[in-house]
Parts: C-alpha cells; structure tokens; sequence
C-alpha cells in the first residue's frame, strides 16, 4: 500500500494519510442530510432512497478518484447542482425526476468522452475566466436565497417580491441560530464546521421540542430501489431543447467545479508540476465516472468537494486518504435515522453558509471593464431572481458576445462561444 499510494515519495504516512480522510469526510458529512433534503423536496423522490444513493456515491467517487487518479480529493453529489435539479428542473419546468435523472447520466458519459477525446481543455479555454466565477458566484446566491427560503428568514410578497419573515417562529429562530453557530464555528477555522452546526442545531430543536427526537441512532440502510436505474428508463425523454439546456448546464457547472476545485487542491497540497496538473485526465475521468454512478443510482450530480483542502492542510497528500473518507461514507449508510431530525431549519444554514463560501469567487471578476461586469451581472443577478441556474447561464452567455462586439473585441470570442449563444437564444425562446 505504501508503494502504491506513493507514500515516501509524498512525505506521508498511514496515520496522516487516515486522519485527513477523516478530516475530510467531517467537513462534507452535512452533504449525506442536505442533499436528500433538497431532492425530496417537492420532487417526489425517496429520502431515503436519496439518502443510499449519495452514500453510496460519495464513497464508490472517492474510491475512484483515490485509486486511479491517487489524489487526495473526496467527491459527493455537488451543492448548486442538487439545487438546480430540485428547484430549476424538477419544479420550476416540470421535468420528471426520473428524466432530470437521465439528464445527469448524458452530462456525466458527455463528460467522459471529452476527458478521453482531450477537448475539455478547449471547452475550459474557450469560456473566459470570469464567466466561470460569475456562474459559482450565482450558484452561491441561489443557494442562499433556497436556504434563506427554507429558515422562513425570507418568505413572499405580492408588494415587493420578497421580505422579512416573521422571526418569532420557532423554525425560524432555530434556524438563525443554527446560522450564528455555524459562522463562529468557520470564523474560528473549525474544521467540519458545517457538520457540527448541523449537529447542535438538531440538538437544539429537541431541546426546545421543535424537532421530534430519532426513534434510534443506526439503522437499517434504506433501500435503493425508489431511485435505483429510474434514469435508464427515462433515457428516451431527454431528446428536447429544453433538456439540452439542463444537459448543458449539468456538464458546464461539474466542469468548471472539478477543475477548480482539483487545481485548488492540488496546490495547496504541493502537488502542481510546472504549474499543471498531474494526471488531470484521470483526474477528470474519475469525477466523470462518478457522476454516471451516482445517476444511476439516484441522486444528482455527483462532483469533487473543494472541502478536500481540510484533508490537505491535515496533511494528506496522496490517494488514500480519498479511500478513508470512502470508507466513512460507507459507515454513514448505517445512521439513516438521523434523517428523522435534519428539518429544513437544520439544513437552512448549511445552504446559506455554502452560498458564503461560493460567493467569493465574484472578487476574481475584472468589474472595471463593463463589457465584461454585464454579463457577469447578469450572471450572477438572474440565477436567484429567475430561480434557475441554466437562465442565468443562458443571460450571461448571450450579453458577453453583444458586449464584446460592441468593444471591439470580436477576435477575442471563441467559436465555441458562439455556438453557446445560438444554443441559449433558442433554449430561452423555448421556455417563453
């Protein structure tokens, strides 16, 4: 084992190697309670079913990227794209789940054959870098006005769109103080500071009986079967306009989101070789297949974790310690009954503290050049007023070209991108 993980030549060892998995696993634990939240809710998808497959594909993800690609980065099904599938696909077009689904399998063998082909580095030249930091940043905001939603900090109004809920709820209380647990906690640099909120804040809820407490601890593995292959059965239903555009935005977002995050965790790690990757393309190829495995299975885009850097800064350098937080996802298939006391009160401040974290990317945005702040806006503003991260893709795709133009920087679009702005002009005419 040492050999094959490399470990001298990596300056590691066992104990380290299994202690940054554990790290690593703590600080994206909250995903295995958040995600079948977000997938059940109002999409008519098994929690539990939901709850086994993002197990399951967390740790067969990790496996993959530990074993052939030997780096020391976790994978789970992704925040924002969860979303997207729930709140976008699901509820706001009225797809089936069962299609969406299929939709992430296309996303996920498209992916695997530009990995293998070698044209993923001309689609990740092709769209400009702030592009790609105005669609996290949007994702973020999202994902925090679906949090904000779900508190009751933020609910309707017929008069000004949106306002202040009532904070006198308890839900809604619990919620915010499950909230100002969290932010101490990342302030602090407490490593699965959003696992532990989520803990106390559950805690809370029982005290306070707002959350009635789990009949048990370990359980039963809830059984695959409401998920499992529904996407093959629902393959011949993506062949519309209206799925390419979610397709592409499945494809368009794990992209960009496996290759920053993979680049992130490998310089923090040491791991970058002249300023490149290396064995990105086994890298690429393992979060691809991951992402076929977990459609199959059942649950949304199945994508690298950035909170793999916790691992990395516990010292872990090599593939083994994917491998060891495999092995706690596997572990947490058995605590299923906690499922019972992850309320929306208790997941509301995870979404809105990953809204945070992905809101930062907005400082790499070159905001004085407006042919480039417009459709970075536009980008960022439309996914949380429109509900939908393909519509602020979309908007953002189409102004960058009519701003460029109007520039004088028409020689600086790719075709690619071209392609991409008759492809969302139509996908938008489309939903009108």
């Amino acid at each position: 084992m040492k050999k094959f993980f490399q470990f001298d030549e990596l300056g590691t060892n066992f104990r380290t190697e299994f202690v940054a998995g554990l790290t690593t696993f703590l600080a994206m634990a909250y995903i295995l309670f958040v995600n079948p939240s977000t997938l059940a809710d109002g999409t008519g998808m098994d929690q539990g079913a939901v709850f086994t497959a993002t197990a399951l594909a967390a740790a067969i993800g990790s496996l993959i990227m530990g074993l052939v690609a030997k780096y020391p980065v976790a994978l789970a099904p992704g925040m924002g794209l969860n979303a997207f599938f729930a709140y976008s696909v699901v509820l706001g077009h009225g797809i089936p789940w069962e299609t969406a689904l299929a939709g992430v399998l296309v996303s996920g063998l498209i992916f695997i054959v530009l990995t293998i082909s070698g044209l993923r580095e001309a689609i990740i030249n092709a769209i400009p870098a702030e592009l790609k930091m105005a669609v996290g940043a949007g994702i973020g905001l999202f994902i925090a006005l679906i949090g904000l939603k779900n508190a009751g900090i933020i609910i309707g109004s017929e008069a000004t769109l949106v306002e202040l809920g009532d904070l006198g709820v308890g839900t809604t209380l619990l919620a915010i103080f499950g909230l100002i647990v969290t932010v101490i906690f990342l302030t602090l640099d407490i490593k699965g500071g959003v696992f532990y909120g989520m803990i106390i804040t559950a805690i809370a809820g029982m005290i306070f009986g707002l959350i009635d407490p789990p009949s048990s601890v370990v359980g039963s593995v809830p059984s695959l079967e409401p998920t499992f292959g529904a996407a093959f059965s629902h393959f011949g239903d993506i062949f519309t306009l209206q799925m390419l555009g979610v397709i592409l935005t499945f494809l368009f977002v794990d992209f960009f989101d496996t290759a920053g995050t993979l680049v992130a965790v490998a310089s923090k790690a040491g791991l970058m070789k002249d300023n490149k990757l290396p064995r990105a393309g086994k890298a690429l190829f393992s979060d691809s297949a991951a992402t076929v495995v977990g459609a199959a299975l059942g649950t949304s885009t199945t994508t690298s974790y950035v909170e793999s850097t916790t691992g990395v800064s516990a010292g872990g350098r090599s593939g083994f310690t994917a491998v060891v937080t495999a092995g706690f996802f596997v572990l947490a298939l058995f605590f299923s009954p906690l499922l019972d006391v992850v309320t929306s009160a208790v997941t509301a401040p995870a979404l809105i503290i990953v809204g945070v974290l992905m809101a930062s990317s907005l400082k790499h945005i070159e905001w004085d050049k407006f042919e480039i702040a417009v459709p970075a806006f536009f980008t960022v503003i439309a996914m949380p007023l429109t509900y939908s991260i393909a519509t602020g893709i979309a908007v953002g795709f189409i102004f960058y070209p009519i701003t460029m133009i109007a520039k004088g920087r028409i020689k600086e679009i790719n075709p690619i991108m071209w392609f991409l702005f008759v492809i969302f002009i139509l996908y938008l005419a489309y939903l009108s």
